[in-house]
């Protein structure tokens, strides 16, 4: 084998994110079997098992959109990002929820056929051509099956075993997974529904997480599309970037830059952590290396290179303060370059002088 598999390691922190995470499931799932009676129209008139089945799909379908809405907001406020650490613990539980839902179904719609269960679900609807009458439940078994592929390599033999690259690929399957997952649930409530509710409710999540990720996005970008003098990009004032944080650079053509500040020293690295492509600039700096918020890897920030015995290394970018304004240069330096970092001025509020 080329990697080495090691068991999860647990921590109180880990423990208490499960814990609450598991105490929110059950909330829900109970809050909705006690009250869809109640709120939905029409409710009152199914059996508790179809209302079990709904409950657990609605619960999982919330899930991935918490998911999603994750990366966004711990970009706009760093007080997420404690959800962000263990956010693979929720897509995990996010399958289960999704699996618990599966198993309901066919049991209840498809175990009293002469056919198998699966095989019943795949051929008791066959409208293709048909758009409000399509086979929604095959939208729902083909995320279900994209949720267990990234539930089951969420441990991180697999991201060795299959490379960063390959494993970021696949992990990002969840995007088009959420769309299978929003004509699933929109699919089928037209097709046994009448209530707006619905519609209202996913179209709701879905524009919440797109306009997340698109506020996310502007305010990286915003003030960084103008180029400064010779292709350098204008950062903002030295004091705005938090000590020990990062402001993100987004780079024309997409690369992201991690420009920290270390009390009077300023420097920048690629925002890309080498261990599993994590966000680096929503970590802070631990000890006076930066340190990914996803797994605990840790950089120079002059040099971009771990602390030995480890070899980890990331790309550095050149940084200067000119009138006033933190500039970085979006070419990269080789890696394991030690870059000169950039030094506020004691003497003046915006740092406008600094070693080049």
């Amino acid at each position: 084998m080329s990697a080495g598999f090691r068991a999860v390691q647990w921590n109180r922190h880990k423990l208490i994110y499960d814990a609450v995470l598991l105490a929110g499931v059950a909330l829900f799932i109970t809050c909705f079997m006690v009250l869809a009676p109640r709120l939905w129209p029409g409710a009152n008139d199914v059996t508790w098992d179809i209302l079990r089945i709904r409950a657990f799909g609605i619960c999982a379908f919330v899930m991935l959109t918490v998911i999603l809405a994750i990366g966004p907001l711990a970009r706009l406020d760093r007080r997420f990002l404690p959800l962000l650490y263990n956010r693979r613990h929720f897509g995990v539980v996010t399958f289960c929820v999704a699996a618990l839902h599966a198993w309901y179904v066919l049991g209840w719609y498809h175990s009293d056929g002469k056919l198998p269960m699966l095989v019943s679900l795949l051929v008791s609807n066959r409208h293709y051509m048909s758009f409000i009458y399509f086979p929604f439940e095959l939208l729902g078994l083909a995320a279900l099956l994209v949720l267990f592929l990234m539930a089951a390599t969420s441990h991180d033999y697999w991201l060795a075993f299959l490379t960063p690259p390959v494993w970021k690929a696949l992990h990002m399957a969840v995007y088009p997974t959420y769309g299978l997952l929003v004509l699933h649930v929109a699919l089928g409530a037209m097709q046994t529904e009448r209530s707006p509710m619905i519609p209202v409710l996913l179209g709701g999540a879905f524009a919440g997480v797109a306009a997340l990720h698109i506020m996310a996005d502007r305010r990286e970008r915003g003030g960084h599309e103008s180029r400064a003098s010779e292709g350098w990009l204008a950062v903002g004032s030295p004091l705005s970037i938090s000590d020990g944080s990062a402001r993100i650079v987004a780079v024309p053509g997409g690369e992201r830059i991690a420009v920290f500040r270390d009390g009077s020293r300023i420097g920048a690295l690629s925002n890309v952590c080498a261990h599993q492509n994590g966000p680096l600039g929503e970590g802070r700096l631990i000890e006076g290396c930066v340190t990914c918020p996803w797994h605990g890897f840790q950089y120079r920030l002059e040099d971009g290179c771990s602390p030995p015995p480890f070899t980890e290394k990331v790309a550095t970018y050149r940084v200067r303060i000119r009138n006033g304004v933190v500039e970085v240069h979006p070419a990269p330096l080789p890696l394991g370059s030690k870059a000169v970092l950039a030094l506020i001025d004691a003497g003046t509020e915006g740092g406008a002088n600094a070693a080049r």
